[in-house]
């Protein structure tokens, strides 16, 4: 009798769900050191997350984008913050001019998570949210809204970046120095182990190091070793590996060399597995590298556009064969503008036919025993932990930070990138060969500035009618925790609820922290 879960190619050919390597080399999908995958079956029992990274202008704008990407088939919202939400800025703040709502939604309080989500049943889907030096306040309204819409807590589930090692080393969104950004994430691992179980309380990024210049090999060494500095925090701290390690997530780049980017993939669990194993996990799940993908961004031409679909389909196929769990794939007209609705409709529809016109996901790791691959995985895993040892060596991520090492290493990888593409070593097609006289006709999304003044006036309204004192109140407390070491998180929550801005309870935290000046 045939399987319900059988699949077939279109000749007839029954395929298994998963296919032992030729030489039996290496364990199968689901089994340590989860090199082939996190499960048995891959995608023929889940297939991953389709998310479209998302937001701009006002909450009101950002909603509607999102009420239009849920209608044509995504399923997880990703939401972009605007430069000054995610440096703990207000929109009236005079550092905040000129950038509110330009790369991401500006959410200034608990009255604009309530708009941004209109509509939206927090219970019903997964949100990511790209925030960092922040994220403790943006968890915090997120919350505060769920339980505001009677949601069962335990059932809430998404993913905050939190990665605040990554911003010192390649991207630049923080507030606070080192140690106290390291105290704030462990109290999220804390507060979220009791409070939210289904929460991933970090997504560690090697997005932002691989698009600030590094290699591949870089991208997994320097993830790696900030992902090993958390898990190091959170131990010292006394939570328990078993339980914290489970809401670990990562963030990877998918980039134009096919084959490399599913070794890279591949390699990363086999190395975060062994890595927990040995820091004294013993929960599989605890064990298993989970991680969202988003095509790469700075692979993006403005030169002909169009030819980004390519690129983008191309990255997008790479994550699926590399058994990602969540993926993003940019809209073909990023290197121009925010991506336009079309655009970022089309980007959907490249994920779309990929699960279910393509057939890759028929089979779990259907390159696993390719001589290639094999070789370049742990070609990939080798260079990558040589990388890792000398980190170790210099005390750690934050020590290599500090010094400047880490970045250091990814300017020079920067630097032999242009200098090879300068010197047309490396073809970009449309770029520096096959170029043509273009019209740029491209329908581009832009923001106004206007809408500043209507944040700012929202955000005037909210100061006028809430209980100032109580507000004055929990920012105390707020100031009191950071002195006193107590987990951040229930005050920071109690400050979202009496309407407290995220300026605000940046500022209470600016100062008893102060702040990072690089």
């Amino acid at each position: 009798m045939e399987e319900q879960n059988d699949r077939y190619t279109e000749s007839g050919i029954r395929l298994e769900p998963f296919y032992r390597q030729w030489n039996g080399a290496h364990a199968a999908p689901g089994e340590f050191p989860y090199t082939r995958g996190i499960r048995k079956d891959m995608y023929r029992g889940r297939l991953w997350t389709m998310r479209q990274y998302a937001g701009f202008s006002t909450a009101e704008e950002s909603n509607k984008r999102y009420h239009y990407l849920l209608n044509q088939g995504t399923t997880g919202l990703s939401v972009a913050f605007d430069l000054p939400t995610q440096i703990g800025y207000d929109c009236d703040h005079p550092f905040a001019e000129g950038e509110v709502g330009k790369v991401g939604v500006s959410i200034c309080s608990l009255k604009d998570m309530e708009v941004l989500f209109k509509g939206i049943r927090l219970e019903d889907i997964t949100t990511s949210m790209t925030i960092n030096a922040s994220a403790s306040i943006l968890l915090a309204m997120y919350v505060a809204l769920a339980r505001q819409q009677g949601a069962d807590m335990s059932k809430i589930s998404g993913t905050i970046q939190n990665d605040i090692l990554k911003e010192y080393a390649a991207r630049g969104t923080y507030i606070y120095p080192v140690r106290p950004s390291m105290r704030l994430i462990t109290d999220i691992f804390a507060w979220c182990g009791a409070e939210l179980p289904k929460w991933n309380t970090i997504s560690i990024s090697g997005y932002h190091i691989r698009e600030a210049g590094s290699t591949a090999a870089q991208e997994l060494a320097f993830t790696l070793s900030n992902g090993r500095a958390y898990v190091e925090a959170a131990v010292a701290q006394g939570l328990d590996i078993n339980v914290f390690g489970k809401r670990l997530s990562f963030f990877f780049n998918a980039h134009n060399n096919f084959f490399e980017e599913i070794a890279k993939f591949r390699a990363a669990r086999r190395i975060w597995a062994n890595f927990m194993k040995e820091a004294g996990a013993t929960d599989p799940q605890a064990m298993m590298l989970r991680f969202h993908t988003q095509t790469g961004g700075s692979t993006l031409t403005a030169q002909q556009p169009e030819n980004n679909i390519v690129r983008v389909a191309m990255q997008a196929m790479a994550a699926v064969l590399g058994g990602t769990q969540s993926l993003h794939t940019n809209g073909y007209d990023e290197a121009l503008s925010l991506p336009t609705e079309k655009a970022a409709g089309l980007a959907l529809r490249t994920q779309q036919i990929i699960a279910y016109e393509s057939g890759v996901t028929d089979v779990a790791d259907p390159l696993a025993g390719s001589w290639f691959v094999e070789e370049l995985t742990d070609a990939l895993e080798s260079e990558a932990l040589a990388q890792m040892k000398v980190i170790q060596e210099m005390g750690g991520s934050v020590k290599a930070i500090e010094s400047g090492w880490m970045q250091q290493q990814i300017a020079d990888s920067a630097y032999r990138y242009q200098k090879s593409v300068e010197q047309g070593s490396r073809i970009i097609v449309g770029v520096n060969r096959f170029q043509t006289e273009e019209q740029h006709d491209t329908p581009v999304f832009r923001v106004d500035d206007s809408i500043r003044h209507a944040q700012m006036a929202r955000l005037a309204q909210l100061k006028n009618e809430r209980n100032e004192s109580d507000t004055r109140a929990a920012l105390e407390s707020v100031k009191q925790a950071a002195s006193n070491g107590t987990n951040l998180m229930p005050s920071i929550i109690d400050a979202v609820v009496h309407q407290a801005t995220l300026g605000e309870i940046s500022d209470s935290m600016r100062e008893i922290f102060g702040v990072y000046n690089g």
